[in-house]
């Protein structure tokens, strides 16, 4: 059975990559709210409120409330909970509340599309798009990765140029994604004057009456909640494999070397690679990748890792989206990524020399980290440029 998702509805607060993009109003209708004055019991994947916990996270921010301290239930196969920075704590608060702001569109410059436009659960909690796009319909340069575990990655964006989910946040409000800009500060004001947000930053936060609300607010409370995405209780999680996800596994661990990027809890290195995947090293506007943010020749081109929870759905591949197939993506993979004139490609990509027979297998094993959980909508999620749901 599908569970759904549903995090933090704490005393009065009723709720409401991160995508990569490549990025650097009018408001909506109000989102949708849950039923109010409710705590369901905590689910796997999901940290739960404890008065007296010693597993808290670390102490309140100066001026900030003392909220209900934070414990994790983590699902099965993941073993260790994100970290988190000592001055944006965990609170069954804040979660509620930036669960409410990662649905509302009214967070966008133009109120087209929420945080959840890029994550949404039919498509994989990824976009379904070769690349994003951002608001006012603006094309962006990069696909948009799955939002499961998240809070697992040690930097964010596809050349991991955030060094943490509040970066990556305000340069996802800032940039093409929400498209803000320069009206970031106005666009946080407003949000944090509206009656349905004003008592709970207030209460979140610690902060005075008259002040106002400001876009490092907004980018804490949607780290918090973005932090209790976690997907793990999978059919590899439980060892619950078919036949052909045995011998895919087999050869995942083996033969196909695909352990070697892309290995632990969240089926990733954090490394930045150079596959030759979609890019063109004659093409002087390609994608330089990792070496825009570390100047080093070596990154020239070198993309993160990316998880494989939830890869069978995610589709389509790559940094760009030029490869529609999972069968394709492990294909170029295990062949040797595509070496080209002018460009060398990891020397970790070796030929495998799977057969075709072997590449549905590994295809198959990868089909069992499917996330069995969903991210609970609020509101309308429908976005311009975005596939509905089937049916």
């Amino acid at each position: 059975m599908k569970r759904t998702l549903s995090v933090g509805l704490v005393g009065l607060l009723s709720v409401a990559l991160a995508c990569d993009g490549g990025s650097d109003s009018k408001p909506s209708k109000p989102a949708k709210s849950s039923a109010k004055g409710k705590a369901p019991s905590p689910t796997k994947g999901e940290g739960k409120p404890e008065a007296d916990s010693k597993a808290a996270q670390a102490p309140a921010d100066a001026g900030e409330t003392k909220a209900v301290a934070w414990t994790w239930t983590l699902p099965g196969g993941i073993t260790k909970a994100p970290e988190v920075p000592a001055d944006n704590p965990m609170s069954a608060e804040k979660v509620a509340l930036g669960h409410a702001l990662f649905m509302d569109k009214r967070l966008s410059a133009d109120g087209s599309r929420s945080c959840y436009s890029c994550h949404q659960n039919h498509l994989g909690n990824a976009d379904g798009r070769k690349t994003a796009m951002g608001a006012k319909e603006k094309a962006l340069t990069r696909n948009s990765p799955t939002i499961w575990n998240v809070g697992l990655h040690k930097e964010l964006y596809w050349d991991g140029r955030a060094p943490s989910l509040e970066k990556q946040a305000i340069g996802a409000l800032g940039g093409g994604n929400m498209g803000l800009g320069d009206t970031l500060a106005a666009k946080a004001a407003e949000i944090g004057a509206l009656p349905e947000y004003k008592a709970k930053f207030t209460a979140v936060f610690g902060l005075a009456a008259d002040a106002k609300v400001e876009p490092d607010h907004i980018a804490k409370a949607l780290s918090a909640y973005e932090r209790t995405l976690l997907c793990g209780d999978t059919a590899y999680d439980k060892q619950e494999l078919t036949d052909a996800q045995k011998r895919g596994q087999a050869l995942f661990m083996g033969k196909g070397g695909c352990m070697t990027c892309h290995n632990g809890d969240n089926f990733s290195d954090g490394i930045y690679h150079v596959t030759g995947i979609g890019i063109d090293a004659s093409d002087e506007g390609a994608d330089p990748g990792r070496f825009k943010v570390s100047q080093d020749e070596k990154q020239k081109f070198a993309f993160k890792t990316p998880t494989l929870r939830n890869v069978s759905k995610t589709g389509p591949y790559f940094h760009d989206g030029s490869v529609a197939s999972l069968e394709e993506a492990v294909t170029l993979m295990s062949g040797g990524g595509k070496p080209q004139d002018g460009l060398t490609v990891d020397p970790l990509l070796l030929d495998r020399k799977l057969s075709e027979a072997e590449v549905e297998d590994v295809v198959a094993f990868l089909g069992s980290l499917e996330c069995p959980g969903a991210l609970e909508e609020i509101g309308d999620q429908t976005a311009n440029g975005i596939a509905p749901p089937k049916g």
